[in-house]
C-alpha cells in the first residue's frame, strides 16, 4: 500500500474515470487537489464548500468504496475547503467525512454553519443579507419579444431564445450563447428571453449583468474577504444571463470563479443566456475549459438585417411612437445605414428631434442632411443597394429587372449606370458589385463603367442623366 498521497490520489483518479462521465470527471474530480496522507486518512482539497457537498450527494458510495479499496477497512477521506487559486481568501477549514459510516458522511461536522437564515448570503447588486426573493432582474421592460422583428438575418437566435423562455433549463439549448457584431439585437434578445421568463415563471429568479460588472464584483468581493458569498449568490440564480464575455479575455480568476458558478448551475438544470461579439471558437484570451461548456448548448449568430428587416425595423419604432414618415425618407434612412440596429434607431431619432427643435418637415433632404451630419462616420458612403434603388425610381425600372438577366437596352443601360457609380461611390470590390447586379463578374463591371465614361463625352441626353442622379445621390 502506497504512503504517497498523490499516488494513492492517481489510483483512485484511475477508478473514478472508469465509473463517470468524462464530464462529470472534468468537472467534478479534475479540480480535486490531494493536500496529505497521514496513517490511514488521506486530505483533498476541492474549491467551495458548494463543490464539497455536491461530492457527498452524488458520489459519496464511489468515493468510500474506492477508499477502501486503496486505504482498508479503516481508510477515511478528509475535504479541505478553499476556492482554487486562494484568491486571496481566508484560510481552508476541513470537513472530515469517515468513509465506513455512511450517515456520518451525510451528515458531516463542519467548522462552519451552514444555515443560511443565520448567514445570509451577501447580495453584491445591492447590500449584504438581501434574501434571494428580492433580487432585481436588471431586466429592460422595453427589450421584449414583442418590439423584436424577426429576419433571416436572427431566426435562428430568436427561435432558440423563445424556446428557452418557454422551457428555461430544460432543452438542449444550455448555455445559449447569441452573438454578432454591434448593434445587432444580442442585449435586447437576451433581456426578452429574461422578460418571458418572468412573465411564465414568476417564482424563477432571473439576472441579467453585464460580465464588466460582474468582475467589479468579483474584485470586491475579493477585496472584502467573500468571495464564497459571491459565489453562493450566483449559485442561487435560476436564470442567469451574462452579457458581452468577451471581456473575460486575460482575467483568469474571474474565468475561473464563473467556471465554477457555470458548473453548478448547468449541473442542476438552471438556464444560463450568454452574449459575445464572436463565437467561441475565435474567442481569445479564454480558458480551454470555459470554452468548451460554451460550445455544450447553442451558439446562434445575429448577422446584419436585410433591407426589408431594416424597413420593417424602423416602422415598427415609429408605430410604437406614434410616429409617421415619407415612405422615401423611411427607404433612405435604411438603404444608408446597413450594419447597425441601434444607430439605424438612433437616426430616425435624430431626424424626428431635428424637425422638431427647428420647426421643419420631415423631407428627404432634410433626412440627407441629418444622415451626414449625425452618423456621417457609418453613412457617408452610399450603399449599392441604395443607389440601384435611385437609378430605379428615376428610370421607373422595378429593380427585380435591374438584377435580371434580361438583354433589353433600357435594362442594360440603367444596370451599368448603377455599376458605374457604384464603383465610384462605394468602396465595393468588383466582383461584389457584380453579385448585387444579377451576379456578373468583375469583367462585366468594369466594361459597364468604360462604357459609361465613353457615352456621357459623346451623348449629352445621357450626360444629363448622370448629373441628375448624382444630385439625387447627393454625395459630395
Amino acid at each position: 500500500m502506497s504512503t504517497d498521497q498523490n499516488q494513492v490520489w492517481k489510483n483512485c483518479i484511475d477508478i473514478i474515470k472508469d465509473n463517470v462521465s468524462m464530464q462529470a470527471f472534468k468537472t467534478w474530480f479534475e479540480p480535486i487537489k490531494p493536500v496529505k496522507l497521514e496513517k490511514n486518512v488521506l486530505t483533498i482539497q476541492v474549491p467551495s464548500q458548494f463543490f464539497y457537498e455536491w461530492l457527498e450527494e452524488h458520489y459519496v458510495p464511489l468515493l468510500k468504496r474506492i477508499i477502501r479499496k486503496e486505504l482498508g477497512t479503516e481508510g477515511r477521506l478528509e475535504y479541505s475547503i478553499i476556492m482554487e487559486n486562494n484568491f486571496d481568501n481566508a484560510n481552508p477549514y476541513t470537513v472530515k467525512v469517515p468513509t465506513t459510516n455512511k450517515k456520518a458522511i451525510k451528515n458531516p461536522a463542519v467548522s462552519m454553519p451552514l444555515d443560511m437564515s443565520d448567514n445570509p448570503i451577501r447580495n453584491p447588486f445591492i447590500i449584504p443579507g438581501l434574501r434571494k426573493l428580492n433580487i432585481d432582474s436588471n431586466l429592460n421592460p422595453n427589450y421584449s419579444f414583442d418590439n423584436f422583428i424577426e429576419g433571416d438575418c436572427n431566426r435562428l437566435a430568436r427561435s432558440a431564445g423563445f424556446a428557452v423562455a418557454n422551457k428555461p433549463g430544460g432543452t438542449s439549448f444550455n448555455p445559449l450563447l447569441i452573438y454578432g457584431g454591434v448593434g445587432l439585437g444580442k442585449t435586447h434578445l437576451s433581456h426578452a428571453i429574461g422578460i418571458e421568463i418572468k412573465n411564465k415563471y414568476p417564482e424563477k429568479t432571473v439576472l441579467y449583468v453585464s460580465s464588466e460588472k460582474f468582475t467589479h464584483q468579483f474584485i470586491d468581493a475579493v477585496k472584502n474577504n467573500s468571495v464564497n458569498d459571491f459565489s453562493h449568490f450566483y449559485q442561487m440564480i435560476d436564470v442567469l444571463i451574462m452579457d458581452d464575455v468577451q471581456f473575460f479575455s486575460g482575467k483568469e480568476k474571474t474565468q475561473d470563479v464563473f467556471f465554477h458558478i457555470f458548473n453548478h448551475l448547468h449541473q442542476t438544470g438552471k438556464q444560463i443566456v450568454l452574449t459575445s461579439d464572436k463565437p467561441p471558437v475565435e474567442m481569445q484570451g479564454m480558458e480551454q475549459r470555459l470554452l468548451s461548456r460554451f460550445k455544450w448548448g447553442l451558439s446562434a449568430d445575429l448577422q446584419t438585417p436585410s433591407l426589408e428587416t431594416r424597413i420593417a425595423i424602423l416602422e415598427k419604432k415609429m408605430y410604437a411612437d406614434g410616429i409617421e414618415l415619407p415612405k422615401d425618407v423611411v427607404e433612405y434612412l435604411a438603404y444608408s445605414i446597413t450594419t447597425n440596429i441601434r444607430e439605424l434607431e438612433g437616426a430616425l431619432i435624430s431626424l424626428i428631434a431635428q424637425a422638431s427643435l427647428n420647426r421643419k418637415s420631415i423631407t428627404l433632404d432634410l433626412a440627407k442632411q441629418m444622415i451626414d451630419k449625425f452618423v456621417k462616420n457609418t453613412a457617408r458612403e452610399v450603399s449599392i443597394d441604395y443607389i440601384q434603388k435611385v437609378v430605379c425610381d428615376y428610370f421607373d425600372l422595378p429593380i427585380e429587372l435591374l438584377k435580371s438577366k434580361t438583354r433589353k437596352r433600357e435594362i442594360v443601360q440603367a444596370r451599368q449606370i448603377a455599376m458605374y457609380f457604384a464603383k465610384k461611390m462605394t468602396k465595393s470590390s468588383l466582383a461584389n458589385i457584380g453579385l448585387h447586379c444579377g451576379g456578373k463578374d468583375h469583367a462585366t463591371v468594369l466594361h459597364a463603367c468604360r462604357t459609361v465614361n465613353n457615352l456621357q463625352e459623346t451623348d449629352k441626353h445621357f450626360r444629363k442623366y448622370l448629373d441628375d442622379l448624382e444630385k439625387k445621390l447627393n454625395i459630395q
